[in-house]
């Protein structure tokens, strides 16, 4: 059976589990929620966001890896009640504190163990063991035409899910993940001028190959650019990362990055030395937008504005047709954003650069 539910990116599904969790604080509704998508869709990162963003403890259930005991818990015999009492397993919250209880691969779980899983997902409970109300319960999963292994779900499972569909967008994962995890700037560079790269697993099992790039993959690529400096040895890990076509493509955009973007020197230099370090190329601008937005501190921030401000105002590569002006736009975008999460709002505040940017926008009639 299909799955008839919204469609809806990493961050989509991020702001509709919030509400979810503070409906459920104020006792309006208590329910729990499905994540169907594809293998490295960014399932797993969302709810472990989704925890920190509430200031919840984290319980993370592989449901491939456990049996129905594992959740019921271990018996043993109360010689004063003649009873066979149950040992609560150390898996399930049992905390008043705020908890996400994540049921992961529930469609891949063996048939045995979903009624078991009945109880947690409508009942809040296995046998004797009810879930603290503090308790947000997700679930997620990939399905049968994904590639992947999993069973089909029955209504009896599905009727006591509210279901979304998690689809990776590069837009979305730009502006709302690459920058917070820390993504290299060459994968956010190549990314933003590549979006339909970002995943390809339809496609890869269409041409029956094993390897499709993925929003896991691309943040494992970012790994391996941060920790090999070898770059064919490099190269042989990304391509076993996305696939060779892939990784045959960003290598010629990290070459041509790693020979023009300069970010420590630029943040360093004084500002009239700078319009000779800023890349000749949209990759290279690129490339520099992403990494100044992660690299700068509250004290390279006031440089980091007058490099976002003046890139808007080159004229050399305006002139060579580079949209200076809409990079910059973006770049704005991403570096308040990051201000307003590490509680830096004084500084644009107090930016000269910043409110002569402003200005010129207002007066184009721009927000």
């Amino acid at each position: 059976m299909s799955v008839n539910a919204t469609t809806v990116s990493a961050g989509e599904a991020l702001r509709v589990l919030e509400a979810g969790w503070a409906a459920q604080q104020a006792g309006r509704l208590t329910a729990s929620w499905m994540l169907h998508g594809r293998p490295g869709v960014g399932k797993t990162e969302l709810v472990q966001t989704l925890a920190e963003r509430i200031g919840a403890q984290l319980y993370d259930l592989r449901l491939t890896t456990i049996e129905p005991q594992d959740l019921r818990g271990l018996p043993y015999y109360d010689h004063s009640t003649a009873k066979t009492v149950w040992y609560r397993p150390e898996d399930l919250p049992d905390t008043e504190a705020p908890a996400v209880l994540f049921l992961d691969e529930l469609t891949a779980a063996a048939p045995s163990l979903q009624p078991t899983v009945y109880g947690l997902l409508q009942e809040r409970r296995v046998g004797r063991h009810r879930l603290p109300p503090n308790v947000m319960i997700v679930a997620a999963g990939n399905q049968i035409e994904d590639g992947a292994i999993a069973y089909e779900m029955g209504t009896a499972l599905s009727d006591r899910l509210i279901h979304m569909i998690v689809q990776a967008s590069a837009e979305d994962w730009l502006a709302n993940y690459a920058i917070p995890a820390g993504i290299h700037p060459t994968v956010a560079a190549f990314i933003r001028t590549r979006p339909d790269l970002l995943e390809t697993t339809e496609d890869s099992i269409r041409r029956g190959q094993m390897i499709a790039c993925t929003p896991r993959s691309w943040t494992r690529v970012s790994r391996i650019m941060d920790s090999i400096p070898d770059r064919a040895i490099r190269q042989v890990m990304i391509a076993g990362t996305v696939g060779t076509a892939a990784a045959a493509e960003f290598a010629l955009l990290a070459d041509e990055i790693a020979a023009t973007v300069r970010i420590d020197e630029m943040l360093a230099a004084p500002r009239a030395e700078r319009a000779a370090l800023y890349p000749a190329t949209l990759h290279g601008l690129t490339a520099l937008v992403f990494g100044l937005v992660g690299m700068v501190t509250r004290a390279t921030l006031p440089a980091g504005i007058e490099i976002l401000a003046d890139l808007r105002k080159h004229k050399g590569l305006a002139a060579g047709g580079l949209p200076t002006g809409e990079l910059a736009s973006f770049g704005f975008e991403l570096l308040i954003g990051r201000a307003l999460d590490q509680g830096w709002q004084d500084i644009f505040a107090a930016s000269a650069s910043y409110a002569d940017y402003a200005a010129d926008r207002h007066a184009l009639g721009l927000p």
